[in-house]
């Protein structure tokens, strides 16, 4: 695309475009053409973000929270204003369709908006005294301190909106590090803190190689809070780091989420949905619908018309043609991720009905929509997440034994269920492991609503009042009379 923004670094106040440490091309993964060249952060330009991030924070913790409000309510609306640009660059980055970009866009606006009004209402509480000699009990929710937020390429305006979100409205500063796949709609999210007024040093924006520019952010003693999105075992690892300096942690990590479904919901309805949400963003989302759990008695019709409808998907260079209803796979490693997923099924650990390899008639990183019948429990795809076009199906007699499987896994971010009885939604909410769960839908992500999962799939939430309290720390105040 010609109007590929030239990529730049945020620095105390500052656009810089020469990294320290050299650059690093991006990469259109539906053609594989280089978009730009993106500057990698020094070790010294990192500590300039430190350094300007303790700065900011001194100032922005003790500005006012209706100011906060007002900035960020600006941000949001500069967002959905530049929504349709911003969503080109989406698409240019990672392959998501214009359809899924523009949205993608327009919700980040909304979720700025929700936690900015939280500046204005969380004033803390009274907790009544117990004795006469106490005047008042008060808890408040103060600035944690700079935070470093560290983010994806699968929504790369979405996931860090929500960080920035909570972060700023609490009072926090931030050193913002977007994933290397997509920096210009990082960098263009930035653009609207920055042109919204945000005060010099408050957010920095920097690029690089993920380990050692997050290790070098998080060992400094400025640093007071981590958030990550990504991998669990990359998740993991950085935790460790946290720890070592007892650093506030967010992570949300990855998901396997099963979809329960019963012989009484409403076929067309739930098969159509499924699909859909199956193979939106090509399947590489950390709540993607994955292990399909299918009352027996219609079993096999759901296989059958499941293939049917995912091998008439149009896959294609999104960018492109606007028809196109799947893109790319993000970079070349997904595609050997796929392959590795599906290469020990055959005989009974699992039949492959439609799909199952790459596209190679032409550049990019196309995968085809794959569905695999009855997988075995041990077979990779039921234990590890693909995050990718692959949908496994198998089949259960009886509602505990679904349950059984959707929660055999350490994964716990997602679970859905499809179900005309009432009973059933009651049991599935109550019985279904994960930090979210939704029943005859598949959205689990609004501006208003925690968003966060359990097990290895991490903990603490992002959106919502939950993803303002994440950057605070809480403090009690008690005031005793002065004298007897």
């Amino acid at each position: 695309m010609t109007d590929y923004p030239k990529l730049k670094m945020f620095i105390g106040g500052e656009w810089i475009a020469d990294g320290g440490a050299g650059t690093m091309p991006v990469t259109n993964p539906a053609n594989e053409a280089v978009l730009g060249q993106c500057p990698k952060a020094s070790a010294e330009q990192l500590d300039a973000a430190l350094a300007a991030a303790d700065q900011g924070f001194a100032i922005w913790s003790r500005t006012p929270g209706i100011e906060r409000y007002r900035i960020l309510r600006r941000a949001g609306e500069l967002l959905r204003e530049r929504a349709p640009d911003i969503a080109k660059v989406i698409t240019a980055e990672m392959g998501k369709p214009h359809a899924q970009a523009l949205p993608e866009v327009a919700v980040s606006g909304d979720v700025i908006d929700f936690l900015a009004e939280e500046a204005k209402r969380q004033g803390g509480r009274l907790v009544p005294v117990r004795s006469p000699s106490l005047l008042s009990q008060q808890v408040t929710h103060e600035p944690v301190g700079p935070a470093v937020l560290l983010t994806p390429w699968n929504f790369p305006v979405n996931l860090p909106a929500r960080k920035l979100g909570g972060a700023l409205a609490a009072g926090c500063s931030v050193i913002f590090k977007p994933a290397e796949d997509t920096p210009a709609s990082a960098q263009l999210l930035v653009e609207c803190f920055v042109d919204a007024g945000l005060p010099k040093g408050v957010l920095n924006l920097v690029y690089g190689d993920p380990g050692p520019v997050s290790e070098h952010l998080i060992a400094s003693p400025i640093t007071r809070k981590v958030s990550f999105t990504g991998s669990t075992a990359v998740g993991k690892h950085l935790g460790a780091l946290a720890a070592q300096g007892m650093k506030r942690f967010t992570p949300e990590l990855g998901g396997h989420a099963p979809v329960v479904i019963g012989e009484s919901a409403d076929f067309e309805r739930t098969l159509a949905a499924c699909v859909g949400g199956k193979f939106r963003n090509a399947g590489q989302v950390c709540v993607s619908p994955t292990r399909f759990l299918v009352a027996r008695g219609i079993y096999d019709k759901f296989v059958s018309e499941f293939a049917a409808r995912a091998s008439a998907i149009s896959v294609g260079d999104a960018g492109a043609d606007e028809s196109v209803e799947m893109g790319p796979l993000a970079h070349e490693r997904r595609i050997a991720a796929m392959e590795n997923v599906l290469g020990d099924l055959g005989g009974d650990k699992g039949e492959i009905v439609t799909g199952g390899s790459a596209i190679t008639n032409s550049n990019g990183f196309f995968f085809q929509p794959t569905v695999v019948a009855n997988p075995a429990p041990d077979s990779r795809l039921m234990t590890e997440e693909p995050f990718g076009p692959v949908a496994g199906i198998v089949p259960y007699d009886s509602i505990e034994e679904a349950v059984r499987i959707a929660n055999s896994l350490r994964y716990g971010l997602a679970s859905y269920a499809f179900t005309g009885s009432l009973d059933e939604s009651a049991y599935l909410g109550r019985a279904l492991r994960s930090g979210m769960v939704a029943i005859n839908h598949f959205s689990v992500s609004s501006p208003e609503t925690p968003f966060g999962g359990v097990g290895d799939s991490g903990f603490g939430s992002e959106s919502g009042e939950e993803g303002y309290l994440g950057y605070t720390e809480t403090k009690l105040v008690t005031i005793g009379k002065s004298g007897a």
